[in-house]
């Protein structure tokens, strides 16, 4: 009987070990992550933010898409911020990512500044999550709470990133079934997409859209056209607003851009042509805090994507390389 008894107490000892180790290998994330770790985290971050954004108002677009871009591939796990190395060829230049990605430098300014008051804590993946919401919320757009707890990935693929990010050119059936493969509804592309609220996009990733389509407006088609000449290798690094109402302020002009032919890509236009998002943009266009409210929750879900938490990754010293 003390025998059986023994083996019991056993057993659930190894059950509540295992239970242990499964439970935080599995962490979840959450808001308060570093309440008592870091607690200057958040006013550290939003410092250099918005000195950056102050310094040039496109930064918040450019910290916002780099978030996107890194849970796109593989999960928000700091991998697109890694420079090349001889065991793997980074994500940096990327087709999505060369000459376009943009911000990587304020990025490790927000991570030393982070380091001086908390070395060793805070990882970069939880940064460029925390460094888009404030870009967000410093052009206007709304406030939420980032959950944290994120662990910096050791590797990176150039690979998985050409795959992963969905192109300008992408149709409609293109974009849902890869925010699908990640578990964002059409409603969450909708809501995401409205991120090309703020913004700049170079004349490659359009010119076959102001010179190509018919479902564009011409007179915007025309202004365009000025300043994105038709032979390529001419002016592709040109710029141009994603939205031409206000491109350096956050709110819901995008979608009444998309209602009136005027999206500047064309995936943008995709969302308005017809199709099962139509209604979704309407809504976004007559209903200002139902978007801000839907963004929100897509970005929160969004940085939800494959997150390594326990003892999976590691806390990068610098951004762009493994300890």
């Amino acid at each position: 009987m003390a025998s059986s008894f023994s083996r019991f107490s056993q057993t659930l000892l190894l059950l509540v070990v295992f239970w242990g180790i499964t439970s935080s290998s599995n962490a979840q994330l959450s808001t308060d992550y570093y309440s008592k770790s870091c607690p200057n985290l958040f006013s550290t971050v939003k410092f250099t933010v918005h000195s950056a954004i102050m310094n040039e108002a496109r930064m918040g677009a450019s910290l916002l898409r780099l978030f996107f871009h890194d849970c796109f591939v593989n999960g928000c796990d700091g991998s697109l911020l890694l420079d090349d190395t001889s065991s793997f060829t980074g994500e940096k230049n990327a087709v999505p990512n060369r000459n376009s990605a943009r911000g990587f430098d304020v990025i490790d300014d927000i991570k030393s500044a982070v380091e001086n008051v908390c070395p060793g804590v805070v990882s970069c993946a939880d940064i460029l999550a925390i460094a888009a919401r404030d870009s967000v919320k410093i052009l206007g757009g709304p406030n939420w709470d980032v959950k944290l707890g994120r662990r910096d990935a050791r590797s990176a693929s150039q690979a998985a990133a050409n795959n992963g990010i969905p192109a300008p050119t992408s149709n409609l059936n293109r974009l849902i079934s890869r925010f699908n493969a990640l578990g964002l509804s059409t409603r969450d592309l909708v809501a995401l997409s409205g991120a090309h609220t703020i913004g700049q996009a170079r004349c490659t990733s359009f010119r076959a859209r102001i010179y190509n389509e018919s479902n564009i407006d011409l007179s915007f088609a025309k202004t365009k056209q000025s300043n994105c000449p038709r032979s390529s290798g001419s002016g592709d690094n040109n710029l141009s607003p994603l939205d031409i109402q206000t491109p350096t302020y956050f709110d819901n002009k995008y979608f009444n851009n998309l209602i009136g032919k005027r999206g500047l890509l064309h995936s943008d236009q995709e969302l308005f042509n017809g199709g099962s998002t139509d209604s979704n943009v309407r809504a976004y266009s007559n209903n200002p805090s139902s978007f801000s409210s839907d963004f929100v929750t897509a970005m929160i879900k969004m940085g939800d994507i494959s997150p390594l938490t326990g003892s999976k990754g590691e806390i990068r010293k610098n951004c762009r390389g493994v300890n």
